[in-house]
Parts: structure tokens; C-alpha cells; sequence
């Protein structure tokens, strides 16, 4: 399907929002036109007090920087509040109900509760019984919101998405899955590139390979050569890489070499945070061809996109 041949409706049927696999690629498609419809608002410094009067709620299980200000900024310039609620994996095994948590916080008022780093079977409880959107921003089995960014981002630089050749290489994570899975539903010509033992998990595999074309390689060149894009991630996150694991990801570096083997105006993408000399090399980052910081601006137009769509 051609995105710009969609006329989105800006109405979806879903509540909840905890990763794409349950979204269609036309419920994707509506994600992506609010987004460049919030971010045409933005750039025209137009007001859009969508969320006036209501406030987002915020349950974060990990530490967030880039995300966490999206979502705070993005409910305020929304013309709504954002409140960070205390959580503590001590107060779940202690006695607190999930029921009494949802039921509580949606009589304060709360238009939507985001989480992060809340485990999936936790999540399903939120969403089995809560009468408030449940927008999952970041756990172990899926990103939703950055991979939404990333789509909004080679939809507006390269014009398109279906057809283009998305080149992932380095270490699978919950990011990768769902940038892989949004991208194939985009109808992407996507290659995966990883280090058998740091692949993508095999569910997410097979997922994957039911919604559109994929191709799997151990060799980083093979998934590199002819892209329109090449996207890596981190490998660290508040951790020390092991030696062997370092050294198993060396060849997934995305450097000059890597690169010319892509198409001549190929980008390079990274969702950030990035360690330079690790995943990446600092002359690709931050080089002519890097759309980190658009990517990272986009988030915030995105979480906006989310909230006009779901936020109630």
C-alpha cells in the first residue's frame, strides 16, 4: 500500500497502544499523517489545545531522557499536564492490585497513562480492564513510539516508504523488532543483519516474515549494499558490553566502509542514545548523512500524533 495515495480519516478503533503488531498498516498510516500534521502546526507556531484540561500520566519502571521529554513537552504544548506517577517493583510484590491502580488513577482525570519498562504480562492486565489508553513507550518486547518516529522520518525525507530498501544491522533488540515489524507492514524492502546470537527472537522472526518481504543475513555488507537507509541501535543501555559480545558486534559497525556500500544519498539512522566507536562511527553520526536529530525531533511530534489519537 502507497501512503500517499491514503486519505487518512484521523480516527482509529483501538484504545490502547502497546506495540504494532495488533495495528494494521492503514492504523499505522493514520499515526504518520497526524504526525505531519502536528509537526506543520508546530512549524507554524499554530496553538493545538487538543489536550486542554486533561492530564497524561506517566508510569516509568526505567530511566528515560529523550522519551520522557517528548511526552512531558508533548502533552504541554498539547495544552494538557503531565504527571509523573511513582512506581516501585517493591510496591507490585507487595501487595498493590492492578485493578485498584487503573480504577484510582482514571478518576483523577488522567487521559492517558504511559508506561515504560512494564513487563508484558503487567501490561495486560492494564489494558484487560482499564477504561483509559494504555500507550506502552518502551519494554523488552517492543518500542512502538520510536518506531512510529523512525517510519515518520524516511516518510519525510525520502517521500515514500513502500519500495525502499532499509538496511538493519548490528544487534537485535525490542527496537529493532518493532521498527522491522512497522517497517515490513509499510511495505519496506527490509534486510536484517545480525550476529546469529544477537538476532532478532525467532517469534518476532516469523511475525516478521508474514507481513511483507525480509531478508535475514549474518553479513553486514549483503544487508547494506543498494539501501536507501541504514539503521543501527545501541548496544548498551546503563551497561558494560561484554569483551565477547563486543567483539562479536565489531564487524556490525556502521563506518565509511559499510556505508559506501549503500546507495549514494543513502541516510544513516541510530534512535539514540549512541556510543561512538561502538555501534557507530563518529564521522557516520555525525556526518552529512545522519538524520539522528530529525529522528529525535520527530519523536516529540509523534507522541503528540499518539496522544490527538488515543488521549480521550
Amino acid at each position: 500500500m502507497d501512503i500517499n495515495r491514503y486519505s487518512p480519516s484521523y480516527i482509529l478503533g483501538k484504545k490502547h497502544l502497546i506495540g504494532l503488531t495488533d495495528y494494521s498498516t492503514e492504523e499505522i498510516f493514520e499515526f504518520l499523517y497526524a504526525t505531519k500534521t502536528l509537526k506543520r502546526k508546530f512549524e507554524a507556531h499554530e496553538e493545538t489545545n487538543i489536550l486542554h484540561g486533561t492530564t497524561v500520566a506517566m508510569l516509568f519502571a526505567d530511566t528515560s531522557l529523550r522519551t520522557r521529554s517528548a511526552i512531558e513537552i508533548g502533552a504541554h504544548q498539547l495544552g494538557g499536564n503531565c504527571v509523573d506517577l511513582p512506581y516501585s517493583s517493591k510496591d507490585m510484590h507487595a501487595g498493590e492490585n492492578i485493578r485498584d491502580i487503573v480504577n484510582v488513577i482514571s478518576r483523577y482525570g488522567v487521559s492517558a497513562l504511559v508506561t515504560r519498562g512494564i513487563n508484558k504480562k503487567l501490561l495486560s492486565e492494564f489494558t484487560a480492564i482499564s477504561s483509559m489508553p494504555i500507550i506502552n513507550s518502551h519494554n523488552d518486547d517492543c518500542v512502538p513510539i520510536q518506531a512510529l518516529s523512525d517510519l515518520f522520518t524516511i516518510w519525510e525525507k525520502k517521500g515514500e516508504l513502500a519500495g525502499v530498501k532499509l538496511a538493519v544491522v548490528g544487534k537485535a533488540t525490542s527496537m529493532t523488532s518493532s521498527f522491522v515489524i512497522g517497517a515490513v507492514k509499510c511495505g519496506l524492502d527490509v534486510s536484517v543483519a545480525c550476529p546469529a546470537r544477537y538476532g532478532l527472537k525467532r517469534e518476532n522472526v516469523e511475525a516478521a516474515e508474514q507481513l511483507g518481504k525480509i531478508y535475514f543475513t549474518d553479513n553486514p555488507v549483503e544487508a547494506v549494499r543498494d539501501a536507501d537507509i541504514v539503521y543501527t541501535n545501541a548496544y548498551r543501555y546503563h551497561t558494560v558490553l561484554p569483551d565477547e559480545e563486543r567483539e562479536a558486534l565489531a564487524p556490525y559497525r556502521v563506518d565509511a566502509g559499510l556505508m559506501s556500500y549503500a546507495k549514494h544519498n543513502a541516510l544513516f539512522m541510530h534512535p539514540l542514545p549512541a556510543t561512538r566507536g561502538l555501534e557507530v562511527t563518529a564521522d557516520v553520526i555525525d556526518g552529512k548523512h545522519s538524520v539522528v536529530y530529525d529522528q529525535g525531533e520527530n519523536r516529540l511530534h509523534t507522541v503528540k500524533a499518539i496522544f490527538t489519537m488515543l488521549a480521550k
